[in-house]
């Protein structure tokens, strides 16, 4: 691995963007080494240098993603932004700005949680239960949040389950040859806004 650190920046974009694009499609098992280092346009042997295996190469993957979506989100992150829905349509633009820049990254990350070869699905699992960014996303999403808006019988915590659902169910159904990053935006501020509307006391809306 610190041999493919040690490489120039774009040289490590050109592996890892070809590396999201492949698992992306084709998912784990199905994807191979080989398919990886033809859209990298290099060797076969060089990946195996650089990763050693194909399990390994997946693996850093999920860390490199989850991680820049992190780092973005403390860059962007404003924590003035204290209205429940407003929150939420923030961290996902800037989730989507990350996304833009790095298209691949949506189609991995639906492949990742989605993904049962028995190789790499039990690591997927500890990787999940265990994730830097579901405490984080927790954290961002909750605190220093007015919940006072919501009406009295409408638990907040209970909102985002539901919207989490909403989402898993909405990308298990995204084609894998490739995903509207825009459409996705709008539909799913047309979801917090009818949230929003049902929700809300009458007086917040």
């Amino acid at each position: 691995m610190e041999k493919f650190l040690s490489l120039p920046i774009d040289k490590q974009d050109i592996i890892v963007n070809a590396a999201l694009k492949c698992f992306g499609t084709n998912g784990y098992k199905k994807t191979s080494i080989s398919d990886i280092a033809a859209a990298a346009g290099i060797s076969k042997a060089l990946i195996f240098h650089y990763f050693g295996t194909k399990k390994a190469l997946y693996l850093y993957l999920i860390d490199l993603c989850t991680h820049t979506i992190i780092n973005e989100i403390h860059r962007k992150f404003d924590n003035g932004v204290t209205d429940f829905f407003d929150r939420i349509k923030l961290v996902t633009g800037i989730e989507i700005s990350v996304m833009k820049k790095h298209p691949a990254i949506l189609s991995f990350l639906n492949s990742v949680y989605f993904e049962n070869a028995d190789e790499v699905k039990e690591d997927i699992k500890a990787i999940l239960e265990n994730s830097e960014s579901k405490s984080f996303r927790r954290k961002i999403v909750f605190e220093g949040i007015d919940t006072s808006k919501f009406k009295d019988d409408v638990d907040p915590k209970l909102v985002m389950k539901i919207l989490t659902l909403l989402t898993d169910g909405y990308l298990s159904k995204m084609p894998k040859s490739g995903i509207d990053i825009d459409v996705l935006c709008k539909e799913f501020g047309e979801y917090i806004n009818l949230f929003k509307r049902n929700f809300y006391k009458e007086k917040y809306l």
